[in-house]
């Protein structure tokens, strides 16, 4: 939100590209860690990577269509879900390591085509800026009149 409320949507867009990133890189890093103690650092550091980019992505979701978000959240929670499903049959197929390089790769890609995502009404991180926002006016107390003071 802070990046939100200095650069607008392109803020919000330039965290997601970061964290996913991030993400992708510490799958990567994990693929080749040696020892058991590193991998679960490793592994931490990706699951904060990985809830971040999640929250991230929930704190664009309603600006795509604002009467459909409960439907676009559905969307991209089925995303997650067909991801798992993916790499899982990777997982199956693949050795471990192959397995992770594909994942982290594929994460880093995502984060390449987060560059790409338009808003209608927001910037975009490349073009574009965000339309100005309506505030509603609030009832304002009327200010008494020097003359009705003095009665």
């Amino acid at each position: 939100d802070k990046a939100n409320a200095s650069m607008g949507m392109r803020g919000r867009l330039i965290v997601q590209t970061v964290l996913l990133a991030a993400e992708g890189a510490m799958v990567l890093v994990f693929a080749n860690t040696g020892t058991l103690a590193g991998a679960i650092v490793v592994m931490v550091i990706f699951s904060l990577f990985v809830q971040s980019a999640e929250g991230s992505t929930y704190g664009i979701v309603p600006y795509v269509d604002p009467p459909s978000t409960g439907s676009i959240s559905g969307i991209v929670g089925a995303g997650g879900n067909s991801g798992a499903v993916g790499f899982g049959l990777g997982f199956r197929q693949l050795g471990y390591k192959d397995a992770f390089i594909i994942m982290g790769c594929t994460i880093l890609g995502s984060s390449v085509t987060t560059v790409l995502i338009s808003i209608k009404g927001h910037a975009s991180m490349l073009w574009g800026e965000d339309a100005p926002v309506e505030t509603k006016s609030t009832l304002a107390v009327p200010a008494k009149a020097d003359d009705e003071d003095e009665a």
